[in-house]
């Protein structure tokens, strides 16, 4: 994987200076696992004052103001359960994680656009089963041709993926930085390779 491509998407953490806390849904599984669901210390500070959420583990440095000193949490759970979402909003970004960062084409990872299979000359519309994410050089040999004409075959058939599904496929992306804390609480639902 071209992770630099991928990183485009993420923000990370300049360094552990920022501490970002990692939030978890009420049943102790992360918002989101790409990217990855992480908070400010500040915002996971105002929401522990606000008694919105539990800090489960801490880092070792500390917030001080005039009246008061907290650990600055490293992960925090929600005390009110959110509703993951049903339906997938189609984006750029959701369409690329459906396609694993690759060409439907060549399969490369990097210079990612993304092509309509029926070219929109032709009717196709911009749609999750008309779209793929595809590389600079197989759209533009590609162009406004059909598949047939083109030359060109898919790697997999485009589909709208169930919101699950894309979870899933974001926990095949682990960010370039976990904090220890975080490790207990990342992929222990993820299904064990025999």
């Amino acid at each position: 994987m071209n992770s630099d491509f991928r990183a485009d998407f993420v923000r990370q953490p300049a360094g552990l200076k920022h501490h970002p806390a990692l939030v978890l849904n009420a049943d102790y599984r992360p918002l989101s696992y790409y990217p990855l669901s992480l908070w400010p210390w500040q915002d996971a500070v105002k929401a522990a004052w606000l008694d919105r959420v539990d800090i489960i583990a801490e880092y070792d440095e500390v917030a001080r103001s005039p009246s008061m000193e907290i650990r600055i949490p490293s992960v925090v759970v929600l005390k009110d359960f959110v509703k993951p979402q049903r339906k997938v909003a189609f984006t750029r970004f959701n369409l690329f994680l459906r396609d694993e960062f690759a060409c439907q084409y060549c399969g490369a990872t990097g210079d990612l656009t993304f092509d309509h299979v029926v070219p929109r000359a032709a009717g196709g519309v911009t749609s999750w089963e008309n779209v793929v994410a595809a590389c600079s050089k197989c759209n533009l040999s590609k162009g406004s041709k059909s598949l047939k004409r083109s030359g060109l075959s898919l790697r997999k058939p485009p589909r709208q993926p169930a919101a699950e599904q894309l979870r899933n496929m974001g926990r095949k992306f682990p960010p370039n930085w976990l904090h220890d804390s975080w490790l207990d609480f990342l992929y222990w639902d993820a299904e064990l390779e025999a």
